[in-house]
C-alpha cells in the first residue's frame, strides 16, 4: 500500500478573494444551497501536493530550509509522520489528498460537517459565522483549523486560521507555520464529480500565495469503515497513483 506520509490572508489578497466569495446578504438569501451532500472518494493521490499550474512549490529561504529538515528527519526517523503513526488529523491541505473515501453532511444545522475515512477525522464548518479572534485562534489551535464558509452561488467556500503547526501541507514533509491560511472552494463539476480548490496563504514560508485542485468521485455505493493506526483497511489500490503492495 502507498506510503502516506506524505495574521489573516494578506490585506488585498483577502478583500479581493472574499469579495468575490462572499456576496451580499440580499444575493445570498436568493440563492438556492447546492447539494453536496454524499460520500466521495479521490480520483488520484499524490505524495507530493501537486500545484495549479504546475511547478515547485515558491519557498521562501525559510521554507527551504524546513523542508529539507523535515525531508532529512523523516528519513532518518528523527521526525515522526504523527499523522501516520498515531493516527492525528492531517491538517490541511494534506487531508484532501486522502486515498479514502470521505462524507459531506450538510448539518447539524448552522455547519457543514466532513467525515474522513482516514484517521476518523471530522471538520466542522462553522456556515455564516465569523472568524474566531486571534486570541481565541493562538489559545485553541486545532490539526485542522478552524472553519467558517458560505455558499456562493454553487461553491462552498471555507476559510480555515489557527492551526497548530504540527502537520505536514503534504506525504513528503513540506511545511507550514501556524499563521497559515486557507481558502476552499468547493463545489460538483458534474452531477457524480467535486471539485476542492484551495488558496494556501502562508509568507513566512512561502513567497506568495498558490493553490491546488483535488477532484473526487462521488460514491454513495460504499460507506465509511472503521480506520486504526496499524490494521488493515479498504483496498485503495484502484486509486491512481497509489503504490501497489
Amino acid at each position: 500500500m502507498e506510503d502516506l506520509r506524505v495574521g489573516v490572508f494578506a490585506g488585498p489578497v483577502l478583500a479581493v478573494l472574499l469579495a468575490a466569495s462572499f456576496p451580499s446578504g440580499s444575493a445570498r438569501g436568493a440563492q438556492a444551497k447546492p447539494d453536496l451532500l454524499g460520500i466521495y472518494w479521490a480520483t488520484e493521490y499524490n505524495a507530493k501536493i501537486q500545484i495549479v499550474g504546475g511547478g515547485e512549490l515558491p519557498l521562501t529561504a525559510a521554507g527551504r530550509a524546513a523542508y529539507d529538515k523535515n525531508i532529512a528527519g523523516l528519513k532518518d526517523g528523527s521526525i515522526t509522520d504523527a499523522a501516520r503513526k498515531y493516527c492525528v488529523p492531517d491538517g490541511l491541505p494534506r487531508v484532501l489528498a486522502t486515498p479514502y473515501p470521505f462524507e459531506i453532511i450538510q448539518g447539524p444545522p448552522g455547519n457543514v460537517t466532513i467525515i474522513y475515512e482516514l484517521n476518523h477525522q471530522v471538520r466542522v464548518i462553522r456556515m455564516d459565522k465569523p472568524m474566531p479572534g486571534e486570541k481565541e485562534l493562538i489559545s485553541f489551535p486545532f490539526y485542522n483549523g478552524h472553519s467558517v464558509g458560505r455558499f456562493e452561488g454553487d461553491t462552498l467556500v471555507v476559510e480555515t486560521a489557527g492551526f497548530n503547526e504540527k502537520t505536514f501541507v503534504d506525504a513528503t514533509g513540506a511545511p507550514q507555520t501556524d499563521q497559515m491560511r486557507t481558502l476552499e472552494r468547493i463545489r460538483k463539476i458534474s452531477p457524480a464529480q467535486l471539485e476542492i480548490v484551495i488558496t494556501i496563504h502562508d509568507p513566512d514560508y512561502y513567497t506568495r500565495d498558490w493553490q491546488a485542485r483535488f477532484v473526487y468521485n462521488q460514491r454513495n455505493d460504499v460507506r465509511i469503515d472503521d480506520y486504526l493506526c496499524g490494521e488493515e483497511h479498504r483496498d485503495i489500490s484502484s486509486v491512481r497513483g497509489v503504490r501497489r503492495p
